[in-house]
């Protein structure tokens, strides 16, 4: 905070908050209101918590994705090697004690650089698409999941995949759903069929908007 100033006001201690933030602020005012979670910046993108492997394990789970706190949260796959299978992810109603294995209902198209196009789709799936299924090079996607924390709401997903699989660039986009309105407190990410999966890291992230 600059010396002569507290968030913005000269001699004068004036509540701040995110969504109302009073004064005129130099750099060091904005610094200190984003540290303490109250400065307006909507959009941004909070890390919750990224996972790094370098050995294989077959599934990955976020069970801290604070959503009494985001609506929208995003999540990164960079780099995860596995032959023959798709990553996919599940939801959690109880905090990852289990997770729900029936009822999504998916829909994506894919295609590769071949020129082969294709479809996948379900009104009764056991997990929600991320991406594709490769011999054994890298996957790399992002997915969106919207309303886990809405107990009046069901649990969307939208999702981007690309793999170059033996040197065949392939991709996957779509969406799903958890039609249930309940509050989803947990994400598992794995594989269908389940291999394990090594050299990765996945990113969850809360993205803020005004409540």
């Amino acid at each position: 905070m600059a010396d002569d100033l507290n968030y913005g006001y000269k001699g004068a201690d004036v509540p701040q908050s995110f969504g109302n933030n009073k004064g005129v602020f130099d750099p060091a005012d904005i610094n200190n209101l984003v540290k303490d979670d109250k400065w307006t910046q909507y959009g941004q993108l909070e890390l919750i918590e990224t996972q790094t492997y370098s050995s294989a394990v077959s599934s990955v789970e976020f069970t801290n994705i604070k959503e009494n706190i985001y609506n929208v949260h995003f999540m990164t796959i960079n780099n995860a090697i596995l032959s023959g299978a798709n990553v996919s992810s599940r939801l959690s109603t109880n905090g990852g004690s289990s997770y729900v294995s029936s009822g999504y209902q998916v829909a994506s198209q894919n295609g590769n650089a071949s020129g082969t196009f294709g479809e996948s789709k379900s009104t009764s799936e056991v997990h929600l698409n991320v991406i594709g299924a490769s011999s054994s090079n890298s996957q790399n996607a992002y997915v969106y999941y919207y309303n886990l924390g809405d107990s009046t709401k069901y649990s969307f997903q939208t999702l981007q995949g690309t793999i170059d699989d033996d040197s065949t660039y392939f991709m996957r986009f779509g969406s799903g759903v958890y039609p249930q309105a309940n509050v989803v407190n947990a994400i598992q990410v794995f594989s269908i069929p389940s291999v394990n999966f090594s050299n990765f890291d996945i990113s969850l992230y809360g993205i803020k908007e005004y409540s």
